[in-house]
């Protein structure tokens, strides 16, 4: 795979996108958010609804999501979750219990076996990666909200021009 062509790839996504520019900016922001969070079987659905209850964009959502979530960033997003949580929270897990999770999961299990392999972690283990990954999230989605109304703006503006000198 070549970055090269997965970035323009996604821009030209983003770029076709139509809508309110804050609709596709929250959507954006929403999937960013969901994308960092380590509640991998878990991102479209909580994007969908979320996107539903907020009336902003699923698709521009789900993209970003796709963009922050993939096999390269899985593992540093887990680790870093494992760390700031354990920092975060009186309770301690390992990266061994984590690497053998994720392994298993990487190997698309399904819904139902996903949950319960994350289960497998216990509570605990669940509130260490969750609040690690909100500490995580909260700083990147909120930039992108203001960066992706910035770019579908623009593309506004763009477009608006274009359809006048026709």
């Amino acid at each position: 795979m070549n970055p090269k062509r997965i970035s323009k790839f996604y821009y030209l996504k983003f770029l076709r996108l139509k809508g309110d520019p804050h609709s596709l900016a929250l959507g954006t922001a929403i999937g960013v958010f969901f994308g960092i969070t380590p509640t991998m079987p878990l991102h479209t659905i909580l994007i969908v609804m979320a996107t539903l209850a907020t009336r902003s964009s699923t698709i521009a959502g789900i993209l970003a999501s796709f963009l922050v979530c993939n096999p390269v960033t899985y593992v540093p997003q887990y680790y870093l979750s494992t760390i700031v949580g354990n920092a975060l929270t009186p309770y301690e897990l390992t990266w061994s219990g984590i690497k053998e999770v994720l392994e298993l999961l990487l190997q698309h299990p399904g819904l139902t076996q996903s949950m319960k392999i994350v289960a497998g972690l216990g509570g605990e283990a669940v509130i260490v990666l969750l609040v690690g990954g909100v500490a995580l999230a909260l700083p990147c989605a909120v930039p992108s909200y203001f960066l992706s109304l910035r770019f579908f703006i623009k593309i506004r503006e763009k477009r608006r021009q274009k359809h006048l000198l026709r």
